[in-house]
């Protein structure tokens, strides 16, 4: 007998992502921030050591800020918005799901994209 596996346990960039995921991360594309627009413009293209990010990607419950797959990594860009205890308490939640889903995920704040990126991208580097 084969065992299944959990659908968001899976291989896949997505992790059983929603449909309506889909449609939010491309409104979320269109939109971005100014802080999420700095990073982009870092890391796009595989211009970040070569590596493959992809913005408001859609994964599990989720979509992330940015996403590259082949190191299993969120980077997560948080405004003001992300100070409220429960948005605090939620966020952790949603960490400790994606960390199960064998993602890691880094968060940085838009004062830090938007006043020190290339200290942003070496915390990074040092991550990889």
């Amino acid at each position: 007998m084969v065992k299944k596996k959990h659908p968001y346990h899976d291989e896949s960039m997505w992790k059983g992502a929603l449909p309506q995921n889909f449609a939010n991360a491309q409104f979320l594309r269109e939109n971005m921030t100014n802080a999420e627009i700095i990073f982009w413009n870092k890391v796009k293209n595989k211009q970040f050591h070569g590596l493959k990010f992809r913005r408001q990607h859609p994964i599990h419950h989720y979509i992330a800020d940015f996403y590259c797959h082949e190191l299993k990594l969120i980077i997560e860009i948080d405004g003001a918005y992300h100070t409220i205890s429960e948005k605090k308490e939620y966020d952790i939640l949603r960490t400790k799901d994606l960390n199960f889903q064998d993602i890691e995920v880094l968060r940085f704040t838009n004062n830090e994209i938007e006043n020190r990126i290339e200290e942003v991208l070496e915390r990074i580097k040092n991550y990889i």
